[in-house]
């Protein structure tokens, strides 16, 4: 096994880089790639950048250059599901891209033209994992099983909120995971999206990120390290 762990920001990498034992480093597409053993597992950890095309390039250089055999994208995301506050955990089922629209071809909203799918599963061995440690890790926080909705948009109004929910049944909303997830499915990689509440994206959602970004972080580095030593 060897796992990839990317985060779209400095500050959702930087302490488990920092935990990470006899790491080395390379420099592809403009990313640092540190490649070593974190909790006794053989990891490459990697900050992407913001976006889905960041995500994808990053998540298809994991696994063309480092092989990898799992992907975890963790990282913080506004809260859509109606008993999510801030600082709980999302663990993703799936995922899809909220700014796909092909409408004019007649296409649903999110769905992405000639391919199978447009919604992306994540691997339910790790979806049970992560749901089992979050509980034993962040027992002070709430921990959901539902979708990733991704677009390159910070949410931060509730009537595009509340469209995410009706149209796609969303449960938090964030800038990389479904690249990500269609990168893996492209490849046959499973994956896996952890993303802690960090506002609420609605008006308020900007001064809830400042403020709250950090608490969410140690909610899902303290995830990441307690699914690394159950693997």
């Amino acid at each position: 096994m060897k796992i990839g762990i990317i985060g779209a920001m400095e500050e959702e990498v930087r302490l488990l880089i920092d935990e990470m034992k006899e790491k080395k480093e390379s420099q592809i597409a403009g990313m640092t790639f540190y490649e070593g053993s974190l909790r006794k597992k053989n990891t490459v950890i990697v900050q992407s950048g913001i976006g889905k095309v960041n995500m994808a390039v990053c998540t298809q250089i994991l696994i063309d250059r480092f092989d990898v055999t799992h992907l975890i994208n963790t990282g913080v995301a506004g809260g859509l599901y109606k008993d999510i506050e801030v600082g709980d955990i999302v663990i993703s089922s799936d995922a899809l891209q909220h700014d796909m629209d092909a409408t004019g071809f007649g296409y649903d909203p999110g769905v992405i033209p000639r391919m199978e799918t447009s919604v992306f599963q994540a691997d339910k061995e790790m979806i049970k994992t992560a749901r089992e440690v979050c509980r034993e890790v962040n027992p002070d926080i709430q921990c959901f099983v539902g979708r990733v909705v991704s677009g390159d948009q910070f949410i931060s109004d509730n009537e595009k909120k509340h469209q995410l929910i009706s149209n796609f049944d969303g449960y938090c909303a964030e800038m990389e995971g479904a690249a990500m997830a269609q990168a893996a499915y492209l490849n046959q990689v499973p994956f896996l999206i952890l993303r802690a509440i960090s506002d609420k994206a609605d008006q308020e959602a900007a001064g809830s990120y400042e403020e709250f970004e950090k608490m969410a972080i140690q909610h899902i580095v303290r995830l990441v390290l307690g699914i690394l030593d159950k693997e």
